[in-house]
């Protein structure tokens, strides 16, 4: 087992204090995605995920230019055009759609602001990048606290609306008739997303944070269609990856030419691609 392991994982990954806080707040973000994910697959609501992401961009960049952590500005940014979307008019999928690109659209000019700013005005180097594409081995040991504390909020959250949620998720009408408020509930959920859409953004960028917020939970909803088993499933798929990636990543800098190592973000969003594709086959070969 151990010669094994010695092939695998290059010297050095499980003493390194960068690994080992890529690898906790990686998983805590992928088991938080995971179980807003469900729920973003079942209720249609993936391009409202990929603009609270890629508005995230907007959040990050802010927040190099103020000093602080980018997660604060992933986090405001998020919970800001959630706000927006739900003012403008998220009842239906087409005011769904309809909000998301007028939040989207005004989302990249403040990002293309902001990164303006922060390449002219401030000495950052690399922000753009690690803004848009991540950075995982990059994270600090303080972000750690207020990582477990959105998690836990935001899965609390989930857990408290999920009857409501679920029964609003794959019939409104109905749950209208029963005196649900599809409106709040969808409201609170949309809330509870642009937290886990944070979350993602810290670990693989604003752009590419959708990938985990969508990807495992669409492989897992193509492996069951209960929802308590696809919440599972999702979290172990979104681990798993995250956490493969992170070690190729690592071990890419002793592949050859030496010292070019891959992005760890690449790597996670390829694995999530070839889980979803994988789990495509398996569903084909049961049917």
């Amino acid at each position: 087992m151990g010669a094994v392991l010695r092939a695998i994982v290059e010297p050095g990954f499980f003493h390194s204090s960068a690994v080992q806080l890529a690898g906790g707040i990686g998983a805590v973000a992928a088991l938080v995605t995971a179980t807003a994910g469900v729920f973003t697959v079942i209720r249609g609501q993936a391009f409202a995920g990929e603009a609270l992401g890629d508005v995230g961009a907007a959040g990050g960049s802010s927040a190099y230019l103020a000093g602080i952590s980018a997660l604060w500005g992933f986090l405001g940014i998020a919970v800001a055009a959630a706000a927006a979307m739900e003012l403008i008019g998220i009842q239906r999928s087409r005011g769904r759609d309809l909000a998301s690109g007028i939040v989207l659209g005004f989302g990249f000019g403040l990002a293309a602001l902001f990164l303006y700013l922060g390449t002219t005005v401030t000495s950052t180097t690399g922000a753009t990048v690690t803004i848009l594409f991540g950075s995982i081995f990059a994270l600090s040991t303080s972000e750690l606290p207020l990582v477990l504390v959105l998690g836990a909020l935001t899965v609390a959250v989930i857990a408290l609306v999920y009857r409501p949620l679920l029964l609003s998720s794959v019939s409104p009408e109905l749950a209208a008739a029963r005196g649900v408020p599809v409106r709040l509930v969808g409201f609170v959920y949309l809330l509870a997303m642009a937290v886990a859409v944070a979350l993602s953004a810290i670990t693989i960028g604003a752009i590419l944070s959708t990938a985990l917020l969508v990807g495992p939970a669409a492989t897992a909803l193509r492996l069951t269609r209960r929802p308590w088993q696809a919440f599972v499933a999702a979290g172990l798929i979104g681990v798993a990856v995250t956490w493969l990636g992170v070690l190729l990543s690592y071990d890419s800098y002793y592949w050859p030419p030496r010292h070019r190592g891959w992005p760890a973000s690449f790597l996670i969003v390829a694995l999530v691609l070839v889980a979803y594709l994988a789990a495509g086959l398996v569903a084909r070969r049961r049917s």
